[in-house]
């Protein structure tokens, strides 16, 4: 686990699957964060959310950008693990109860739906659709006593950043058990309802964002904005804190 750019990034895919093992067999709960650039850019920017996103687990590389930030400023080669990635990784393995929270009950049934072709224990499984409300407005206690009587050892859930971090964080000291992992996009990307993820093309090219300003022009242009504006300074601060730890 390393810290870059105020984040505690997990590159390796086997340690991010035991260190779920282990939590999961621990039998208490905590979360996961996917960190793509909009986390990046509202961790730089935001204190408190900083230490939601810092009192995961630890996150996830969601973003081709910052492999590449960090070959150049440190010459050490990592790779993505988009949250889409990890999502599917865990729901063909078939190793775990979970259940689905977040977006609406269209994509859920969806979601369901395309699941199920590739892991048959899904239609046991709750798909929950989440009121639109404010983050600290959710009836916590009563959602982690449903997670309780369901038995879900993963809890997946999509929100959106940051609202869907801020909720695990909330959610956390209420539950026994359970890892959550905050997926943003990946129910509509898989649900085939929705709007689907970038040619594998593009991911290799780092232009999946191109893909989603298409799909969603007026959110990821504003996102895209903020995490451009914010990243000459990111890259300085990187810098200077490579060559304070070099002295």
């Amino acid at each position: 686990m390393q810290t870059y750019f105020n984040i505690r990034y997990e590159f390796d895919r086997q340690a991010v699957a035991e260190a779920i093992e282990r939590q999961v067999g621990s039998f208490g709960p905590g979360y996961i964060c996917v960190a793509d650039g909009v986390i990046l850019d509202r961790v730089n920017r935001d204190p408190e959310y900083c230490k939601v996103v810092n009192g995961s687990m630890f996150s996830i590389c969601d973003s081709s950008f910052v492999p590449l930030y960090i070959k150049r400023i440190y010459g050490i080669r990592y790779g993505q693990y988009c949250g889409s990635e990890i999502f599917m990784d865990i729901v063909r393995s078939r190793k775990y109860r979970m259940i689905f929270m977040g977006t609406s009950q269209g994509t859920l049934d969806g979601l369901r739906t395309e699941l199920t072709k590739v892991n048959p224990d899904i239609p046991g499984m709750q798909f929950v659709e989440l009121p639109y409300r404010d983050v600290h407005d959710f009836d916590y206690p009563g959602i982690a006593d449903m997670i309780r009587q369901d038995g879900a050892q993963i809890i997946w859930v999509a929100l959106g950043a940051p609202k869907q971090e801020i909720f695990m964080s909330l959610l956390k000291p209420h539950l026994q058990s359970g890892v959550m992992i905050a997926v943003g996009a990946a129910f509509k990307f898989y649900s085939g309802t929705d709007v689907s993820r970038a040619p594998k093309w593009m991911v290799k090219a780092h232009l999946e964002f191109v893909h989603r300003i298409i799909k969603e022009p007026r959110k990821q242009l504003r996102r895209c904005r903020n995490i451009i504006s914010s990243l000459p300074r990111l890259l300085r601060e990187e810098r200077k804190r490579k060559m304070q730890t070099t002295i």
